[in-house]
């Protein structure tokens, strides 16, 4: 089997994934994917903290508990179908990185639904543990990387390669799209 990476970038309720192989002067987009990771079906889900801050602090804790763990049942159920179907393909998820945000520590729940951009920041985090709960349950470890991190994390990496490895990687994404 031919290893893979897992990129993964996660918005409210959904995720897109990308396996990535070959080496940093040769990747090779294996697929791309996009997951739901909210069950739609029920009130509340999408932006579960904005729903939350209509609720008692009590019921607001278990409604965001109740909607973790579907979203990680949901993610789960996602990649491991996903993995096995890039395994029918001959190739094997090695691991996983994942952008994140600014790393704004959040504080406790009453003042973070005392805050619209608290919220905001709250369900990013709610969404990425869940995506990144569902990776580690199947024993894919997963990598945080902040997006204004790249550039220097990619030079580190790569070296002398990592110009030529980003520009190639943008040329990629203008061909398959965002």
């Amino acid at each position: 089997m031919k290893p893979a990476a897992i990129g993964v970038r996660v918005h409210s309720g959904w995720s897109v994934l990308v396996a990535v192989s070959g080496d940093a002067g040769t990747p090779e987009i294996v697929d791309r994917k996009r997951i739901v990771i909210m069950d739609s079906s029920r009130v509340g889900t999408k932006q579960p903290y904005h729903f939350a801050g209509q609720l008692t602090i009590e019921a607001a804790e278990k409604h965001l508990t109740d909607c973790a763990a579907a979203s990680e049942l949901m993610a789960q159920a996602s990649i491991a179908a996903w993995r096995d179907e890039l395994r029918s393909r001959h190739y094997g998820v090695a691991d996983c990185a994942m952008l994140l945000a600014s790393g704004r520590t959040l504080p406790v729940l009453p003042d973070i639904l005392s805050s619209h951009a608290l919220i905001h920041t709250a369900e990013g985090e709610f969404f990425r543990k869940a995506m990144r709960d569902a990776f580690e349950h199947l024993c894919i470890s997963v990598t945080g990387l902040r997006e204004r991190e790249l550039d220097e994390r990619a030079a580190r990496a790569f070296g002398a390669a990592a110009q030529h490895t980003l520009q190639r990687i943008s040329g990629m994404g203008q061909t398959l799209g965002p």
